[in-house]
């Protein structure tokens, strides 16, 4: 046979192997769930495992030192990057300290002082000091302790099957589809039955072609929207610069060390200073530079005399003139020494505690953090013998499906956590991603173990019916053909597309335009798309999902500017009635700020068979719990079903 079918049953299914993934298939082990499988089509790949940066930060309460912090004060620093919901706010700010424990119990090694503090820093968007990190590699340090723990509690893991299809009737999700990409002499699918699926899948990082995700993060977006789950937030990402290769941001150390910004051709020939083009001044350009340290995402808050011109810049040189730019950290901005002197007090005071007011960007690198350079080291760059190639890159979604306060979705039994759950708002302080990805697990767990699995599990034979004649036509999808395989070429159209319309630059024709391409990609997607061989599979139903994400993606988008909305977060939305953030800066860069016209409401968007509904909302503020301990001590006990 050409294809195989294959049926399970899991009462509760987890999708993906990241941080977040492994997180809530821990906690729904903890909490007593034993029918339960975790789903991942490789469990090396993602971005939890396989990215970091310069100090990669996991976001928590204060827990060291004389300054006042609690729930509800990071509650309200989450809820002011506009458009978050209140109560996923105070849950993300609630478990925060719980969470972290829990990892440094795990074996995840957070600094503490010598009294058993765990000390922090200041992170961007943050008041305080919440901030804390085990150097790059956060994540992975993260998933790999985790991991541990899901192999010592014998979770089965379900290797090499990528989710296809999300089987939905009535808004309850009675079971997934699954490719299994081990077999390659045929189409062998396997429909796992099951009640509940949290999905830890990370954002929908195949949709673009400038970004720092890893190439093996591509996400599942398509499939949930697919299934009827609302998308929440979907304008708002991260933008930033970052290597090309390896992908790797350059932020902290790599900007406040201050190296020169270089643009070739793309021979790598004719070498320019570009930034000297725009600031006379090269005092002003090395105190930008060192900005982006810390105000390293793009900020359309911060292009009007702030540190993102520089983007806007690199962007100009790499995407409206064709040409590359690198980071050198063997000359100093201007190719002159740092008037250290000169520099404004903030970055004067913080390269003068860290004894790095000397020589040049390589030697103040290798003083401050030497780990930084031999990661490019390990990964074939040496940046003491040569130079850097970067450009402005998608570096995390803010926004995703949309949950309630357990984490799950307008359609019963789906779950969303980590990346792809859109609990964040425009713009978040550094580090949330990682707390948010851990306290969603830990809702998401107890809501199903507490809740859902105190009931029974019962499929009609019609819901069953109705599924099993849905998985069949997603898989005759993979049919051969002899003409040559074009997933690729598709593929290699479409996140170009995607960069280009709806990156970090954005304007109504360009947006209206790029989803009219993509919805005729959709609707000729059977009839267009071939391929010849059984192990292009994968491939061929990622593009599908790809395909399906930048359709709801792009809709979201060309809303927001309709409605009004202006420029905000990482987003600059052009407009020739604009402003332009200077002289020397092209007409194209013209804009106009948001000011909040829409921060008090939240997007939401459903795709439906021929469009997408697009509807507006308050956001719910932070709610007002009742903290008198009885009463709080019976509500648990009933929530978690034991005797009063």
């Amino acid at each position: 046979m050409a294809t195989v079918l294959i049926e399970k049953e899991v009462r509760t299914l987890v999708v993906g192997t990241g941080a977040a993934g492994y997180a809530a298939a821990v906690r729904l082990h903890q909490y007593g769930v034993r029918d339960l499988a975790i789903l991942a089509e490789n469990v090396e790949a993602g971005t939890s495992r396989n990215t970091g940066s310069d100090k990669q930060t996991y976001y928590k309460l204060s827990l060291a030192g004389k300054e006042a912090d609690s729930v509800r004060s990071m509650a309200e620093d989450l809820f002011r990057g506009q458009c978050v919901d209140g109560e996923l706010a105070l849950c993300e700010a609630a478990l925060s300290a719980r969470c972290f424990y829990y990892l440094t119990e795990l074996g995840v090694p957070f600094p503490d002082n010598e009294y058993g503090e765990y000390i922090g820093y200041q992170t961007d968007h943050d008041r305080g000091r919440r901030a804390s990190s085990v150097g790059p590699y956060t994540s992975k340090i993260m998933t790999e302790r985790l991991e541990r723990e899901a192999g010592e509690r014998q979770i089965p893991v379900l290797n090499h099957m990528q989710l296809i299809q999300l089987l939905v009737k009535d808004e309850k999700v009675h079971g997934a589809l699954c490719l299994d990409k081990s077999v390659t002499d045929r189409g062998e699918f396997v429909l796992i039955w099951c009640e509940n699926v949290v999905l830890a899948t990370g954002g929908p990082a195949g949709m673009y072609h400038d970004s720092v995700y890893p190439a093996s993060q591509l996400g599942s977006s398509g499939i949930a929207f697919e299934a009827g789950v609302k998308g929440k937030n979907l304008t708002e990402w991260q933008f930033g610069m970052a290597s090309l290769k390896p992908r790797w941001n350059v932020s902290g150390t790599y900007m406040q060390v201050l190296p020169r910004f270089i643009s070739t051709d793309r021979e790598g020939k004719d070498e320019r200073e570009f930034l000297m083009d725009y600031f006379e001044d090269p005092g002003k350009v090395q105190y930008l530079t060192f900005l982006k340290g810390y105000q390293w995402p793009f900020d359309s808050g911060r292009i009007f005399g702030g540190s993102s011109l520089i983007d806007l810049l690199v962007y100009q040189e790499t995407i409206l003139k064709g040409r590359r730019v690198f980071l050198d950290f063997l000359h100093n901005p201007g190719g002159e020494t740092v008037a250290f002197e000169k520099l404004p007090e903030e970055a004067r005071e913080y390269l003068r505690s860290a004894g790095a007011c000397f020589g040049t960007p390589i030697e103040r690198l290798l003083h401050m953090n030497e780990p930084a350079v031999s990661f490019y080291l390990e990964h074939g760059v040496d940046l003491r013998e040569e130079m850097l190639e970067i450009a402005v890159c998608v570096q995390h979604n803010n926004g995703g499906l949309s949950t309630d306060c357990h984490w799950q979705t307008n359609i019963e039994g789906i779950f969303a956590v980590g990346e792809v759950c859109g609990s964040h708002g425009v713009t978040r302080p550094g580090g949330t991603a990682l707390n948010a990805g851990q306290t969603g697990a830990v809702r998401a767990a107890e809501y199903i173990a507490f809740v859902r699995n105190r009931m029974p599990w019962k499929q009609s034979e019609e819901a069953r019916k109705f599924c099993v004649e849905k998985a069949g036509k997603r898989i005759k999808l993979l049919a051969l053909l002899e003409e040559k395989s074009n997933p690729g070429e598709i593929w290699k159209k479409a996140v170009w597309r995607m960069s280009r319309a709806a990156g970090m630059i954005r304007n109504e024709e360009g947006l209206e335009a790029a989803l009219e391409e993509t919805t005729k990609q959709l609707q000729h997607f059977e009839a267009d798309v071939r391929i010849s061989d059984y192990r292009q599979g994968g491939m061929l139903y990622h593009l599908l999902d790809m395909l399906i994400s930048q359709k709801v993606y792009l809709s979201a988008m060309l809303d927001y500017v309709r409605r009004g909305g202006g420029s905000r977060g990482s987003a600059l939305y052009t407009s020739p009635e604009g402003e332009k953030p200077g002289e020397k800066m092209p007409e194209l860069y013209r804009c106009r700020m948001d000011e909040g016209r829409l921060g008090g409401m939240i997007q939401e968007i459903r795709l439906l068979p021929e469009e997408c509904l697009i509807t507006w909302r308050p956001v719910r503020p932070i709610p007002e719990p009742d903290y008198f301990f009885e009463n709080q001590w019976k509500a648990f006990r009933e929530r978690r079903g034991q005797e009063i």
